[in-house]
């Protein structure tokens, strides 16, 4: 008499393939991450608070050194912008949007004035929370 062998299948999912997928796509991510955030460059200031948490891409107005401006809307993101048309397209934005956060960018040597009067122009057109971008100190943080 023959004996019958019973072969069971396994209903297994094998998860290395997956866990294959997502290690690269976690190493895109953040090798490309870096490379989205484009701006005018400007020395930022340093300070030790926390960090802003949103989901909106954020509106973000670059205060260069010698008091010129610039937006990170339109085609030209690298020209200056006079601070009334940034007023008038933050207005723009605002009015579809109105949960877009707003960051200014300040380089640590602009005169305090400069950052005001954005801030002012902001608030002129509805703008009720902006954020300043720093970066934080390279030792050790006090408190």
């Amino acid at each position: 008499m023959r004996r019958r062998r019973k072969h069971e299948q396994k209903a297994e999912i094998n998860v290395v393939p997956w866990i294959d997928v997502c290690l690269v796509l976690l190493i895109v991510f953040m090798v490309t991450a870096p490379l989205l955030m484009q701006g005018v460059e400007v020395q930022l200031p340093q300070a030790s608070t926390e960090p802003m948490e949103n989901l909106d891409e954020p509106l973000i107005v670059s205060v260069k050194q010698d008091k010129t401006y610039y937006l990170n809307l339109g085609a030209n993101q690298e020209a200056p912008v006079p601070l009334a048309d940034i007023a008038e397209q933050e207005r723009k934005v605002l009015s579809n949007k109105p949960k877009t956060p707003v960051l200014v960018w300040g380089d640590a040597r602009v005169e305090y004035g400069a950052v005001v009067e954005v801030m002012g122009a902001l608030q002129g057109v509805g703008v009720d929370n902006v954020g300043l971008v720093t970066e934080p100190p390279s030792g050790p943080a006090k408190k």
